[in-house]
């Protein structure tokens, strides 16, 4: 589903990421693990197009982003680490301006803004303003805005962030029911075990470069994964 061939992403002298080269299956979960400043979020956005690699290329579905960018954004979802609604809308206010964005007609916007609600168990508080939100439902509607286009691949960059353990296990059954509906998914994590829970594979990045990638199964190997964590990381 996406290729990375040498991937590079330099600011000035700082290698940020330097030299991947993997593929991301069609309906997996896959994980980015790695310390601050290992390359993960760079990698992320350089996928979803927020940032032009140094060198290297990515491939979406067998095609090249460079040309192709409308065919690209069409395919993803994102949900970032950070926050970014309006505060002073409601719910659904906000979910139907996302819609708009994505130029979906109004039939199939309040359709899609009802379907996506249901399923993150959010209806009661759609005419709610998001201020007026808790931390988990705050994430939760991240990831309802992120899939208003039904997007063929999604982007969770640190999706539990800052929730208390009981609201991480709900965000963790809404990323298996989206994997169950067959849509590729890319997780970035600082919460090993998380990536043990979700994963089907992980690649873990070390100075921008990547120091192992395989099952968790294969990576553990008779330890944590943690441990193995720990190991391919341990000269920072």
């Amino acid at each position: 589903m996406i290729e990375l061939v040498g991937l590079k992403k330099f600011f000035g002298e700082v290698k940020a990421v330097d030299g991947l080269s993997f593929e991301i299956h069609r309906g997996e979960v896959f994980g980015l693990l790695g310390k601050n400043g290992a390359g993960k979020t760079t990698t992320i956005k350089m996928l979803t197009l927020q940032l032009k690699p140094t060198a290297g290329e990515i491939f979406f579905a067998g095609r090249p982003i460079v040309g192709n960018e409308l065919f690209v954004k069409s395919l993803l979802g994102l949900v970032p680490q950070h926050l970014n609604f309006d505060q002073d809308l409601t719910v659904e206010e906000n979910l139907e301006l996302h819609a708009r964005l994505y130029h979906l007609p109004q039939p199939a916007r309040l359709a899609r803004i009802d379907e996506l609600l249901k399923f993150v168990e959010l209806e009661k508080v759609r005419r709610s303003f998001v201020r007026e939100l808790s931390g988990g439902m705050k994430r939760r509607l991240l990831i309802v805005r992120s899939l208003i286009h039904k997007p063929q691949i999604l982007f969770l960059d640190e999706p539990t962030v800052a929730l208390d353990p009981q609201v991480r296990r709900k965000i963790w059954e809404l990323i298996r029911n989206l994997k169950a509906q067959g849509i590729t998914i890319v997780l970035t994590t600082h919460y090993i075990e998380e990536a043990e829970a979700l994963c089907d594979r992980v690649a873990i990045l070390d100075g921008g470069k990547l120091a192992a990638l395989d099952s968790t199964e294969k990576l553990c190997a008779g330890h944590s994964l943690e441990e193995t964590f720990i190991a391919l990381t341990s000269r920072f």
